[in-house]
């Protein structure tokens, strides 16, 4: 018996994104704020294209802290139900079985702070999330967003999250 063949690395992209795409897809207030997530390997940027709607302070114009805010908390559990989907992938799951057991299994807010730096201009929005502890039942998660200029930060968030027991 020959050895199988690896698949080739665009296949393995293609299905890794429409796994990220049906994770998210579920979440109808993602796609209220029309925020989309682009994937690199394992690490993932929101973006949230600009929309009239989202602006708060007309007179400014500036991004409503709520958008931003939202923005943030759900770049912070997009990120964590990423990683422990991704690990699961890594570890020789299934991604189908992967993605089964991650999505019903969303992390939970226990808080959010939101530092608000400056102003958000009425453009798209990017965030990144870096989670500093993942354990079996909590998770600190850090959140930066920018618009222009990543090292020129308009927003950031630190937040603490209860993850979801394996049984859901």
């Amino acid at each position: 018996m020959s050895p199988r063949r690896p698949e080739p690395v665009q296949v393995i992209k293609t299905r890794r994104d429409a796994a990220l795409q049906r994770l998210v897809e579920g979440v109808p207030y993602i796609a209220f704020l029309g925020i989309r997530f682009d994937r690199r390997g394992d690490e993932l940027t929101a973006v949230m294209p600009f929309d009239e709607a989202l602006i708060g302070n007309p007179m400014l114009p500036a991004l409503h802290g709520g958008a931003t805010a939202a923005f943030l908390e759900t770049t912070a559990i997009v990120e964590l139900a990423w990683s422990r989907m991704w690990r699961l992938i890594e570890s020789g799951t299934p991604e189908d079985q992967a993605e089964a057991e991650a999505r019903p299994n969303w992390p939970r807010t226990i808080d959010l702070t939101v530092d608000y730096l400056r102003p958000g201009l009425p453009r798209d929005a990017y965030a990144r999330a870096r989670i500093n502890r993942s354990g079996r039942r909590y998770a600190s998660v850090h959140v930066e967003a920018w618009q222009d200029n990543r090292s020129r930060l308009f927003a950031q968030a630190t937040g603490h999250f209860l993850m979801p027991g394996l049984d859901g």
